[in-house]
């Protein structure tokens, strides 16, 4: 049993409060990557039987996750309620779960009502500890004043005795000479003895002993009825020698009674000896704890701080797997199993990010759902994951088509905005505020209804007044323009106002936000052709060295990927800023050969490529290694692919200046959009 810090600290302040008590557990380690939760002890009044039918209730209910069995194998040599674990479950938070939902952590209140000098009151933990103390100093104090009297009562009747075995001759002829014992005790009483030979016997106990008159000492009635009563054989030689040495001790007794009573940091040091005494003797081995409490407690708290990948399929399937599984390859690789998948199923979207980040769900029909990336099932890289809907409250024909990430940080959402993309080109725009708070059932984000009841959300992404919108069609054409072109809605039924103009049989695959620079098209026409990344250079540029250094410092690059592997990476400022609503500009030429676009996305050359097939192969490149290609170029080859295989998404790991991965991902494919 485990006590907690909580109770006894407001018993200490204020006399109320509780013991918090938890259930003392061990982690198992089972077969394979299995895990066992295992209770040796349980709470105070707190019944076995019922505590484990409570916790299999609460894990029916799912309010406890992740619990695969619940055993009770509990014998004479204790308790032992055993709990396996799911392969993906995580037993910090299980175990927070436990205490919150069961009686496996309990409140015991502490009465803290005591009767204090005959009056009840109400005591603090401060209180009943000083009332210990000085309960235990009166019983010290009172018993070394009893042996003190004691003590001194025995070392006077042996001073007498003393005093016979000294004067032993006189002593038998006083006795010898009297009528009756009475009259022997009078006679001894009345006699005046010397005190030269016992004088270093008196000096011992001299505080004691009133009965001495200049040179001579007078014995007490006491006395002198221990005289008479003293045994033959205590007045030989041994027996003088015992009786002086048992006055020695005894002298020694009243000196150190005397000190106690004296000196109160002696006292409290017979006190402290005692209590470690009765420790000695009596205490058994500690079972119970004090820990701090877990009350209040999230579980996200449980939870170390990790990049994950989180890989999503066309069947609905989720998982996590940690960024460090998978190794860089160089561009052209054959790549990795990444996902194990149904042969109907294909991975569709996948994105980097931190254990701790928010992560909103948008479903086919408009509704948006929020998890934590930690509570998403972890598994390895050929495992296919868990279905969405046994994570989320989707309907019947509800599945998710896209997920955005939002910052760690709340304080950060307020000057942010939320805008959506459809497929048929819509756009819409709404405060972050509008999805600050989403319960766990979900809440309507957009509405397809009459006739956009065929069109979809491709692509959900967060931004501010000062960026750029760029839309990237399947067809190979883009269009990029101000965000403040979109309102800000209120509504978040509408589909929005009209972003892109299509031709027939093309459709928005991929919404990315650009950071505005702010530069003229002139500038960024000479710029393209003095670019640092630019091979050959002819002329001179008319822009200064400062210029051209400011905005390669600021630059961006569109990464552009097809489905049949091929791709290409492309100035930013390649890309002019025109009014929503057109038809757009190329983004990448001979589509016949590269197959359609996929993603489309802002990337640097210090980032990596993520790329996925529809046969579940995955590969990992850096960028480092693709030239900066014009606008509407074909591209180069990026991936192999095999025969009727394509990719169907692509995510960018973008690597910090120390090499760490940051969670700034976007990921485009053919089901959908994520960031």
């Amino acid at each position: 049993m485990i006590l907690g810090q909580g109770g006894a600290r407001n018993a200490y302040r204020d006399g109320k409060g509780s013991i918090m008590m938890r259930a003392r557990h061990e982690i198992e380690e089972g077969k394979g990557d299995r895990r066992s939760i295992v209770l040796t002890s349980i709470p105070f009044q707190v019944g076995k039987n019922g505590l484990v039918e409570k916790i299999a209730e609460a894990a029916k209910d799912k309010r406890i996750e992740g619990v695969a069995d619940i055993r009770d194998e509990s014998s004479r040599k204790g308790v032992r309620v055993v709990i396996d674990l799911k392969r993906d479950a995580t037993p910090d938070v299980v175990l927070n779960q436990l205490w919150r939902h069961t009686p496996a952590q309990s409140n015991f209140p502490a009465n803290m009502l005591a009767i204090r000098g005959g009056r009840p009151e109400v005591l603090t933990l401060r209180d009943f500890i000083e009332a210990f103390i000085r309960f235990r100093e009166e019983v010290i104090t009172r018993r070394t004043k009893f042996l003190l009297n004691k003590a001194r009562d025995r070392a006077h009747i042996l001073l007498g005795l003393v005093v016979a075995v000294t004067n032993l001759d006189e002593v038998v002829k006083i006795i010898r000479a009297s009528s009756d014992p009475a009259a022997a005790r009078t006679a001894l009483m009345a006699q005046h003895w010397p005190i030269g030979e016992i004088l270093p016997y008196i000096k011992l106990v001299e505080a004691i002993e009133t009965e001495i008159e200049g040179d001579s000492y007078q014995l007490s009635e006491i006395q002198a009825r221990a005289i008479l009563e003293l045994r033959l054989n205590r007045l030989t030689a041994l027996g003088r020698d015992e009786i002086g040495d048992e006055l020695k001790e005894l002298a020694v007794e009243i000196e150190e009674y005397l000190a106690i009573l004296g000196d109160r940091v002696k006292l409290y040091a017979v006190m402290r000896e005692e209590l470690e005494a009765i420790d000695r003797e009596f205490s058994t081995p500690r079972i119970c704890e004090i820990a701090p409490s877990w009350d209040g407690l999230d579980d996200e708290d449980l939870m170390e701080r990790e990049e994950m990948v989180v890989t999503v399929t066309h069947g609905g399937y989720i998982k996590r797997t940690a960024l460090a599984t998978f190794r860089a390859q160089n561009r052209g690789g054959k790549g990795r199993a990444g996902m194990a998948t149904k042969d109907e199923d294909a991975v569709t979207e996948l994105f980097v990010t931190s254990t701790h980040t928010p992560v909103l769900f948008f479903s086919n029909i408009g509704k948006v759902y929020r998890l934590k990336v930690w509570k998403l099932p972890e598994g390895g890289p050929s495992t296919k994951g868990r279905p969405m809907v046994n994570l989320l409250p989707l309907g019947e024909s509800e599945v998710i088509s896209n997920v955005l990430t939002l910052p760690e940080d709340e304080a950060e959402w307020g000057g942010l905005s939320v805008v959506f993309a459809t497929a048929k080109g819509y756009a819409r725009r709404n405060s972050m505020d509008a999805f600050a708070n989403v319960p766990s059932n979900g809440k309507i984000a957009m509405k397809f209804e009459g006739e956009d009841a065929d069109d979809r959300l491709i692509g959900v992404e967060l931004l501010t007044a000062d960026d750029d919108v760029l839309l990237a069609s399947r067809a190979g054409k883009a269009i990029r323009f101000a965000a403040d072109d979109i309102r800000e809605f209120q509504s978040r039924a509408s589909t929005g106002v009209r972003a892109m103009k299509l031709a027939k049989g093309d459709e928005v695959i991929s919404l990315s936000i650009l950071t505005r620079v702010g530069t003229t098209p002139e500038e960024r026409e000479d710029y393209l052709r003095f670019a640092p990344w630019k091979p050959e250079k002819e002329g001179e540029p008319t822009l200064s060295a400062e210029r051209i250094a400011d905005m390669a410092e600021k630059e961006q690059f569109i990464l552009t990927v097809c489905a049949n592997g091929y791709g290409k990476l492309s100035s930013a400022y390649g890309y002019r800023r025109t009014g929503r609503g057109g038809q757009g500009i190329t983004n990448i030429d001979n589509i016949e050969r590269n197959g359609p676009v996929v993603a489309s996305f802002p990337a640097t050359k210090g980032d990596q490529l993520m790329l996925v097939t529809d046969q579940a192969k995955l590969i990992r490149m850096p960028l480092d290694s693709l030239r900066v290609l014009g606008r509407g170029t074909a591209g180069v080859r990026l991936f192999n692919v095999d025969d009727n295989e394509h990719v169907v998404g692509a995510a960018k790991i973008e690597e910090s200046d120390e090499g760490d991965v940051e969670d700034n991902i976007g990921l485009q494919g053919d089901e959908g959009n994520t960031q």
